[in-house]
């Protein structure tokens, strides 16, 4: 599931961004971004080593850092979820319009809204019957890619005069745009790693956690090699590097100028596909992270409430009319909409990575003291590698810093960090407002 989560449009749509920012320097975004991806599941493995509680990493940054840490990181959380479903459906918009150029952006990603909303109202089996197969589909999709892609450089068709991997250094050189190019491209690749963590949040649901998450977890290295550091690998040798289009998807691309009768069509509908999955899991995990935060009193209670199917269906609602959001930017900005979601959507994501790897510098601590079990399955190269973690986050958040086009995700985050110190305020108030009452009736009870 996190796998089928994070591949989406960061991936199918961002790396057209990347690419063009890097040149096939890109590579190296992708395989430094992985690695730190890579580091962060070990560190939250370990934890959940532990305790494998489907809360995750928010309740990891609750325990070790204090219960303003698990608020502030739950929420985040949650707006990850929330920006990544609006840049998930304003990629189903552009990719609509490939079969219907004139219809406006934003209407098919109304659409994919609603229908998504409405399906994970149903029930939970509804949502793993269409996740299965929308992550089945994407993940077959970029197998057949690089398998395809490989055997045409292999082997050529005649049409094609210019793939081979000859492309990954004549158009320039491998650095076409600099050295600071790779560094550039960093905001938007991280972006494409986004939901990975999820594997974390999957742990207490898992029948054996501790025998089934460092499997998992392992698996994800050689995963991340073929779904993204090998198909962005392909397409930089079909397609010349500065020859890739912008607001497209340089796969669907890629079958165009192959040249085979439907095959862009039919990888379209793949990527399509895609960013339904993605947005589809995103209402999913947005609305159980309300659910969970209305359990520890950090939301609404109502937002706890299940419905007659067993759903969240209030929290699955609130979702829905906050992604709205979305559309309206489609609606006003259709250009850059995709530009400022995933700027957005990055910086809550670099939040949940540093509370992770701050979360396990204080775990360890805790276990040298004696206080915690050691565990088996443990990050290597601690605390040093903690320390690469939180390097990449400051590096990342500084580039969003100088990058023009991004300074809204910094805006962003200023009035969210805002946001949550309003809310952090209210939520102690209230508790203790009504501690008295919540005493007095456990003594009825």
């Amino acid at each position: 599931m996190a796998i089928g989560g994070a591949i989406g449009v960061g991936l199918f749509l961002g790396s057209a961004n990347a690419i063009h920012d890097a040149g096939p320097a890109v590579v190296l975004s992708y395989v430094v971004a992985g690695g730190v991806v890579f580091l962060v599941l070990r560190a939250l493995g370990e934890m959940a080593m532990d305790r494998p509680i489907s809360g995750s990493f928010a309740s990891y940054a609750g325990a070790m850092l204090g219960p303003w840490a698990g608020f502030a990181t739950a929420w985040t959380y949650w707006l990850m979820w929330m920006t990544t479903v609006m840049a998930e459906i304003t990629a189903i918009g552009i990719y609509v319009r490939y079969f219907f150029p004139g219809t406006p952006q934003w209407l098919p990603a109304l659409i994919a809204l609603v229908l998504l909303v409405s399906v994970n109202l149903i029930s939970v089996r509804w949502f793993g019957e269409i996740e299965f197969w929308f992550a089945l589909v994407k993940i077959l999709a970029i197998v057949t890619f690089v398998v395809a892609g490989l055997a045409i450089v292999a082997f050529g068709l005649h049409h094609l005069g210019h793939h081979g991997a000859a492309n990954l250094w004549s158009e320039g050189g491998f650095f076409p745009k600099g050295v600071l190019g790779p560094l550039v491209a960093l905001q938007i690749v991280t972006y494409a790693f986004l939901g990975v963590e999820m594997i974390g949040v999957t742990a207490g649901e898992a029948r054996e956690p501790r025998r089934e998450l460092p499997k998992a977890i392992n698996r994800v290295a050689w995963r991340i090699l073929l779904f993204y550091v090998g198909a962005i690998v392909v397409i930089l040798m079909l397609i010349p590097w500065n020859q890739v289009g912008m607001g497209e998807s340089p796969f669907v691309q890629a079958w165009q100028d192959i040249g085979i009768p439907g095959s862009a069509a039919i990888f379209n509908v793949v990527v399509l596909t895609s960013a339904l999955s993605s947005s589809n899991c995103g209402i999913f995990i947005s609305a159980r992270m309300l659910y969970t935060l209305a359990g520890d009193d950090h939301a609404p209670r109502r937002l706890g409430d299940l419905s007659r199917t067993r759903v969240p269906a209030l929290a699955i609602m609130v979702s829905g009319v906050v992604l709205l959001i979305g559309i309206v930017l489609n609606i006003f900005i259709p250009a850059q909409a995709f530009s400022y979601i995933t700027s957005v959507a990055t910086v809550a994501v670099l939040w949940v990575w540093a509370m992770v790897a701050i979360s396990h510098l204080v775990y360890r601590t805790k276990v040298r003291e004696g206080l915690l079990p050691r565990q088996d399955f443990r990050l290597p190269g601690s605390p040093w590698t903690n320390l690469v973690i939180l390097a990449f986050i400051v590096l990342v958040v500084v580039l969003l810093f100088v990058t023009k086009d991004q300074h809204i995700a910094l805006y962003a985050g200023g009035v969210w960090a805002l946001l949550l110190a309003a809310g952090w305020t209210i939520t102690r108030r209230a508790k203790r407002r009504l501690a008295p009452l919540i005493e007095l009736a456990a003594e009825v009870k």
